[in-house]
């Protein structure tokens, strides 16, 4: 289910409950609506929301802090693309052959993970992309150094690399859900049953209707924001490519 999906959902439900909190305010019997019980009732809801707040809170802090860490990683990682490259043109012409497959790696890389038709909810193992890189080290390792300076460049291109493989291993391990459904499933519970107070002592018009409307499309809004930092390589929130794309821009041109 898409992030849009589930926040209209979530947005029905919250509306919902305050419908059925105007409907109740009828049938309850009066004793059950005394200010006795009113008072109650809103003490409760004043904690609830107070949780509800608090937990609405840390859930977008926990997918933000999750979104930011993945967008630094990319960027890590094509800084790392572009120092690679230019390690192995420093070495000479004798790096062409590890140059060309570093290109063709992050030409590849970059129509997995940003497609043009849509995006992945997050960077997932690929085998073929893996063994492109580690192509690129058995190319590196292959070089034939003829003195000390190509000899250091040489350990400084697969000291580069091994850096490389671990935050691409770092990124497909971290791409799991950081906020989890059952999270957000007790979360809209919560506003539902706040709601539901809020129509029992409400009066019955148009104007509550429609602030129930607008509130309910305003917690909807809050859960698809959260769901789209939780899929950074998808939706409207999806990732830039421009780092990676930069990267393959400052490399060996197709064709040499």
């Amino acid at each position: 289910m898409d992030a849009v999906t589930t926040s209209l959902i979530v947005a029905a439900c919250v509306f919902a409950g305050g419908m059925v909190g105007l409907g109740l305010s009828r049938v309850l019997p009066k004793s059950h609506l005394s200010r006795e019980t009113q008072d109650v009732v809103r003490l409760g809801t004043g904690m609830l929301s107070v949780l509800a707040s608090l937990v609405l809170g840390l859930l977008i802090a926990t997918a933000k802090s999750a979104y930011d860490n993945t967008d630094s990683a990319i960027r890590t990682y094509a800084a790392d693309l572009i120092l690679l490259d230019e390690t192995l043109r420093d070495y000479g012409d004798g790096a062409l052959q590890p140059r060309r497959m570093l290109r063709d790696y992050t030409a590849f890389l970059l129509h997995d993970v940003w497609p043009e038709t849509h995006g992945r909810q997050a960077m997932q193992e690929n085998r073929h992309i893996g063994t492109m890189l580690e192509h690129v080290r058995e190319s590196i390792r292959a070089l034939q150094p003829v003195d000390a300076g190509q000899k250091w460049l040489q350990d400084q291109a697969l000291d580069v690399h091994i850096s490389l493989l671990r935050q691409r291993w770092l990124l497909i391990e971290r791409s799991g859900r950081s906020v989890r459904p059952a999270a957000i499933a007790i979360l809209v519970s919560w506003v539902c049953a706040i709601f539901v107070s809020f129509g029992m002592n409400a009066p019955r018009n148009a104007t509550v209707v429609t602030a129930f409307l607008l509130c309910s499309l305003a917690i909807g809004s809050a859960i698809f924001l959260i769901l789209q930092l939780d899929s950074p390589f998808d939706g409207v929130l999806r990732i830039s490519s421009d780092p990676v794309a930069t990267s393959l821009a400052h490399m060996l041109p197709a064709g040499k």
